[in-house]
């Protein structure tokens, strides 16, 4: 079981109100539910306050993560859009009613509830300002002190404010576009590791800095996508490349286009064409480079051949031990 607790707040009683929140949690929401295939992926709650009629008072929030946190679950995620506060106690969210910062539900409490989940992993994803202090230890500076199987990701450190661009958070506009697919990897699995490395690479210095603190032996698939390649093409890798910095030889006979062919080449064979077209998607990829030749079409017409780039390497490690 997966399951999501999803709150955006834009109404505040007593501070001001915010314009993007209740959207971007319907985004989050609209994309966690269903895997790329339309399978089914988290079971989402869905909080939102766009008016008094549907404030979501603190003791409303506060419920609502504790009882995420208390279920069994193969992920329990905590996804919240809405203000943040910082003081020398700590940090808080936000709830509709709140009269001042720490009248909030402080983010240690939530974190709290988090360690001790019986979930087997759990994710804590803030777009609020000076989220950054989610799971630190006070006493010992920026150290944080997360339970096995924890992950938290906030849009901005806790000295900084959680910015919005035409009516969404600039974090969570990240946010989905790496679980649409954006952060996959070559299997099509979106992991929190991945989601990071696409918002920090899409952030510059003087903005925004998102934060990832995590305490796991291994990454969990937030989403599926399509794949960039079949999977059995993918497999197929370290038979191809049998070890590190092997070449594999081409000619002419793995090449199906005709035209163009040298005078006198050997016509394409069409077992080699099968593995040619292969080493081409590998090629598109950034898995594998033609040896001294522009494109694989001319390695292949002049007999040279190809090899593994890093990343290619890393996917044959991964073919051989069957991790793929």
């Amino acid at each position: 079981m997966r399951i999501a607790l999803i709150v955006g707040i834009d109404y505040y009683e007593k501070v001001s109100c915010l314009y993007g929140c209740v959207n971007d949690a319907h985004s989050v929401k609209s994309i966690l539910e269903r895997h790329d295939g339309g399978t089914v992926n988290f079971d989402c709650k869905l909080l939102t306050s766009s008016s008094e009629r549907e404030k979501i008072s603190r003791h409303n929030l506060r419920d609502a993560v504790e009882q995420l946190f208390k279920t069994p679950a193969e992920i329990a995620l905590f996804y919240f859009a809405g203000h943040g506060h910082i003081e020398e106690a700590g940090g808080y969210l936000l709830p509709s009613d709140v009269e001042r910062g720490d009248d909030g539900l402080s983010l240690a409490e939530i974190l709290n509830f988090a360690n001790k989940s019986p979930a087997a992993n759990k994710v804590v994803i803030l777009d609020s300002c000076h989220s950054g202090i989610a799971g630190d230890v006070r006493e010992v500076g920026d150290k944080a002190l997360l339970s096995e199987g924890l992950t938290v990701l906030t849009a901005s450190t806790s000295d900084q404010y959680a910015t919005e661009v035409d009516g969404s958070g600039v974090f969570t506009s990240l946010l989905v576009d790496a679980l649409r697919g954006s952060a996959a990897n070559l299997v099509g699995e979106v992991t929190p590791g991945s989601v990071y490395a696409h918002i920090d690479q899409s952030l510059g210095a003087w903005e925004q800095r998102p934060i990832f603190k995590t305490n796991v032996r291994s990454f969990v698939s937030l989403r599926e996508v399509a794949p960039a390649i079949q999977i059995e093409d993918l497999k197929k890798i370290h038979e191809l490349f049998p070890e590190p910095g092997y070449e594999f030889k081409l000619d002419p006979t793995f090449e199906p286009e005709e035209k163009g062919r040298p005078e006198g080449a050997p016509m394409p064979v069409e077992g080699n064409t099968r593995i040619f077209a292969i080493l081409q998607k590998y090629n598109r990829l950034n898995l594998l480079i033609p040896v001294d030749a522009p494109h694989m079409w001319h390695a292949a017409m002049n007999s040279k051949s190809c090899k593994l780039t890093a990343l290619g390497e890393h996917y044959r490690r991964l073919s051989q031990k069957e991790r793929i």
